[in-house]
């Protein structure tokens, strides 16, 4: 099988829809913590996997999007940061087939980060850096972080990566506003550059 990276370039990848969205579809209201699922309803979890599979998805991400310690402590669960993002890439790789990659969900902490928060950049790279431990034990692909609108709280998370992976490809997403910057006030261009 080639590797992301060589299908990357030679190919159009699709992937799957927002897990999250799906879940909430399915009957799990937004008041519930989805990374939960992952143990408290596996199967439910590998169904909404299996769905995207099915509908052509060459990746599929984990159910893992706020399974940071900052988003669980708000269910006082941020004890299960690890168990959430090992077992979340796990179900995903239960189901995927050798020619579907599973990407690691990660998305924002949160919680403002310095210099509009009290959480300091390191803070902000120990949270990713537990998350990102899960994900790569559990057996991910590819590191995707979603929906991120300050450029140095992205870059704490791909720091936390590549100490831990030199290697994984890494996708880094951010939000934009109707003026074409990111929602902190940055532009695309400070992103590009950075």
């Amino acid at each position: 099988m080639k590797s992301f990276k060589e299908r990357l370039e030679n190919e159009i990848i699709v992937f799957d829809g927002g897990t999250g969205t799906y879940l909430y579809d399915k009957g799990v209201f937004i008041n519930r913590c989805f990374e939960e699922l992952n143990e408290a309803n596996p199967e439910l979890v590998t169904e909404v996997h299996r769905d995207y599979i099915n509908a052509g998805a060459d990746v599929i991400e984990t159910n893992t999007f706020g399974a940071n310690r900052y988003r669980l402590a708000a269910q006082g669960l941020e004890s299960k940061v690890y168990d959430f993002n090992f077992k979340g890439a796990q179900l995903a790789k239960s189901v995927a087939p050798k020619s579907v990659f599973v990407a690691g969900a990660i998305g924002p902490l949160g919680v403002p980060i310095e210099p509009f928060g009290k959480i300091s950049y390191d803070e902000a790279k120990d949270a990713f850096a537990e998350q990102v431990k899960g994900l790569l034990n559990g057996g991910v692909d590819i590191i995707v972080f979603e929906t991120f609108s300050m450029i140095e709280e992205i870059v704490q998370g791909v720091r936390a990566v590549r100490e831990l992976n030199v290697e994984i490809p890494i996708i880094a997403q951010v939000t934009i506003n109707r003026e074409g910057g990111l929602l902190s006030g940055e532009t695309l261009e400070r992103c590009h550059e950075t």
